[in-house]
């Protein structure tokens, strides 16, 4: 199907819904007690997305926030809100429909707020051709809508020309875990369900990765649904474009504490857990974000660790035997990959079976945040539990 056929359909079909009422496909939740104190009635009932805009929650009072796809303008009203009058906030959207309907209700929501003037500003335009001027953007945010876009490459390069130096993203999407198959490719109907134009994890971390980002990690996420043994998911996901000179850092090395033993970061540096390494000022910089900085020891001179150090970190495996339950394990935290203390190597977005103890570890503190676990198990399992290792550890 052409891309301009699917980008026509897909705002037909959304400017039908903004008529009618319809509720479009993604799973999403917002406190709408708290929404309707300052935003109407009419853009709250078409609001579409599958996860409320988590990255809000990092904004500051003058920020400039930017919204891809912006609909009936929910989220370009909620960072209004946040940024104070002195922000800025830019919606943009491809459909008349929902523009008409953002535009008609900016001055309202300033009054609401008490600002004299509005601090929201709502643009035509598509996802893979922002209009938007280069490194004026402090946070992107976007809610289930660059999944529509067929190509997304394009618009993760979009965010980062963008983006400021020293910006980020927190944008929430549908993926899959496995490559959509052409006959959903091309079914006009899933197009609009976000299920047409889901790019697997892998495809998803490693295109925002190329376009430029680092520290891309998962925020949260949360099952869908499942057609024809693909799963399809909801991920929120939040990532940095860091200073071309970035400032100078003190810290010239890190060590990793774990609970992975060995870590490789999106530059292909690779990080064995109490062993240090020499980090550039760049580097250091990278660490020091929040997807890090629980995982590593920054320091001015070499600090190696062990075991009989409390800052190392460990999460081991019941010695007891496990049960296959058709669970099945994907990295998505700020590595391309990962291994743990079972031997277990993880690749960003790469589905792997786990067994009942391994879910348990990856359940713990330290791995929770990095990691989405599906269930592939069409009905109930029954298998008897194994010792799936000489020495009682884990498969």
């Amino acid at each position: 199907m052409p891309i301009d056929e699917i980008t026509q359909k897909v705002s037909d079909r959304y400017a039908k819904a903004a008529n009618t009422g319809e509720q479009m496909c993604c799973p999403t939740s917002y406190d709408m007690k708290h929404l309707k104190t300052f935003i109407p009635e009419e853009v709250l009932k078409i609001s579409y997305g599958c996860g409320t805009p988590a990255g809000l929650k990092t904004v500051q009072a003058g920020e400039t926030v930017l919204d891809i796809g912006s609909g009936g303008g929910i989220d370009c009203f909620e960072a209004s809100r946040l940024v104070g009058p002195a922000g800025r906030v830019i919606g943009i959207d491809m459909t008349d429909t929902m523009l008409e309907i953002a535009r008609k209700n900016t001055p309202v929501v300033a009054a609401n707020l008490g600002y004299p003037v509005s601090n929201v500003e709502f643009r035509k335009g598509l996802a893979d051709a922002l209009p938007v001027d280069q490194g004026t953007i402090d946070l992107i945010i976007s809610n289930c809508v660059i999944n529509l876009a067929p190509d997304k490459r394009k618009v993760f390069r979009e965010m980062y020309r963008v983006a400021k130096p020293g910006g980020r993203f927190t944008i929430s999407d549908i993926v899959s875990d496995q490559t959509v198959p052409q006959y959903l490719v091309h079914d006009t109907q899933k197009w609009g369900d976000c299920l047409s134009g889901a790019l697997t994890l892998t495809e998803y971390m490693n295109g925002m990765t190329a376009a430029g980002f680092l520290g891309i990690h998962l925020v949260k996420f949360s099952p869908w649904r499942m057609i024809d043994g693909l799963h399809f998911f909801s991920v929120t996901l939040t990532g940095y474009k860091l200073p071309s000179a970035a400032t100078f850092s003190s810290f010239r090395s890190a060590t990793l504490r774990g609970p992975f033993s060995r870590l490789v970061n999106e530059r292909g540096t690779v990080y064995q857990r109490g062993i240090p390494q020499v980090v550039t000022s760049e580097e250091a910089q990278l660490l020091g974000t929040p997807p890090f900085t629980e995982h590593f020891l920054l320091t001015t001179e070499p600090v190696e660790i062990d075991s009989n150090d409390p800052r190392w970190t460990s999460v081991v495996p019941a010695h007891t035997p496990c049960t296959w339950q058709g669970h099945y394990a994907l990295l998505a935290g700020p590595f391309i990959e990962a291994a743990d203390d079972d031997h277990h190597i993880y690749r960003r977005g790469e589905p792997l079976e786990i067994c009942s103890k391994t879910v348990a570890v990856l359940n713990s503190d330290g791995y929770r945040p990095h990691f989405v676990i599906l269930n592939r198990a069409g009905e109930g399992v029954s298998g008897e539990a194994v010792t799936c290792s000489p020495d009682g550890g884990c498969c």
